[in-house]
Formats: C-alpha cells, sequence, structure tokens
C-alpha cells in the first residue's frame, strides 16, 4: 500500500484554525492562500520565536492560522489586511484567541507594530518594494519569509526567462542571510535571517 500512495511530506491532517481559515477563504473565493508546505514551514519557525510575529498581507487568515499552529503562548501575531470587510470577517474568526490581533490597514501600518521576531510577507507590493522597510522592522536573529517563488536552480535566478531581480536582491541583500528552500517540487520560500 505505501508504494501506491501519493507521496507527501506530512501528516494531511490540519490544525483545525487553519483548516477554519481554508475553509474560509473557498466561501470568499480565494483561488489561492498559503500553501500547507510553507504553512508547516511559517509555523516550525514560529515555534522557535517569542516576542512580536508579523503577517503582511492576511487574505483569509491562512498564514496567521499557520503561525499560530506552532506559536508558543509568549508570543503575539498581528496581521494587517487593507480590505476593512476582509479584516472584519478574519478578525471574527480569531477572536476566540488572544495572541492574534488583525488590522484594518495597509501594510505599513503593520510595521508601526515591530520590531518582529518573524515577519512572513504575503503581500506582493511589500515583497517588490519594501525591504529596507522590512530590514527595519525585524529584530536581529529575525526571520523574514516570502512565499510564491518558482524554484531556480541556476545563478543568477531566473524566472520565465528573465533574472529573477527580487529574489536576486534579497539573496545577495548583506543585512540578511537568506536562502531559497524548496517546500515542493513546484514552490520556494525565501528565508531570510536579519543580521
Amino acid at each position: 500500500m505505501l508504494c501506491n500512495s501519493r507521496p507527501v511530506s506530512a501528516p494531511p491532517e490540519l490544525p483545525p484554525l487553519v483548516s477554519a481559515a481554508l475553509s474560509l477563504s473557498g466561501r470568499r473565493g480565494f483561488v489561492s492562500a498559503t500553501r500547507n508546505e510553507t504553512g508547516r514551514l511559517l509555523a516550525t519557525l514560529a515555534a522557535s520565536r517569542t516576542g512580536t510575529l508579523g503577517e503582511v498581507g492576511t487574505g483569509c487568515g491562512v498564514g496567521s492560522a499557520w503561525l499560530r499552529s506552532g506559536a508558543t503562548d509568549d508570543t503575539l501575531i498581528v496581521t494587517a489586511e487593507s480590505d476593512p470587510q476582509l479584516a472584519k470577517v478574519v478578525a471574527e474568526l480569531f477572536a476566540e484567541d488572544g495572541r492574534i490581533e488583525v488590522l484594518s490597514a495597509d501594510w505599513s501600518a503593520l510595521i508601526e507594530r515591530g520590531p518582529f521576531s518573524l515577519l512572513f510577507v504575503d503581500a506582493r507590493e511589500a515583497k517588490l518594494s519594501a525591504r529596507d522597510v522590512i530590514a527595519e522592522a525585524v529584530e536581529p536573529g529575525g526571520f523574514v519569509v516570502l512565499d510564491d517563488f518558482t524554484p531556480s536552480m541556476v545563478w543568477p535566478p531566473m524566472y520565465e526567462g528573465r533574472v529573477d531581480t527580487l529574489r536576486q536582491e534579497w539573496l545577495m541583500d548583506k543585512r540578511f542571510t537568506t536562502v531559497e528552500v524548496m517546500v515542493a517540487p513546484d514552490a520556494a520560500v525565501l528565508l531570510a535571517t536579519r543580521r
């Protein structure tokens, strides 16, 4: 039976809060959410952190739910969503957990809540233009996690036939020690540690 089973890298069961956030995502018509492989990495990293964890780009709360599934009791998770109605719905989803705070605000408002021991950057505009701001918002030794990359096996990193300058800049930024981590054959994240 094992030889005929579909390959997976972790148990298929999901933490209840993650399942609830994924259900909300489906009901709201979101076609993409934090992948389970990325979520398990977030949970693992969160388990090693104290202080404030952040998420830039709440969506339906899947990333925050993964962070919470690994976070210790002495952490606070703060996440920012620019769509006020969506932020309200996600805040209701997390209402029973006093360690998750949902801001109805642009991602830049989240930065003011730092320093962060872990910051999950899940908003395209922040990935593209805010490396300097993010570097100042993460404490020394803190993690920055950026998802939604297609694995690249060459240097410089390539995406769709072009140099992926975003990935290259993160990998070469002297303020961080950064590695690309494949979480699935078709998905990678950048994991950066603030020096």
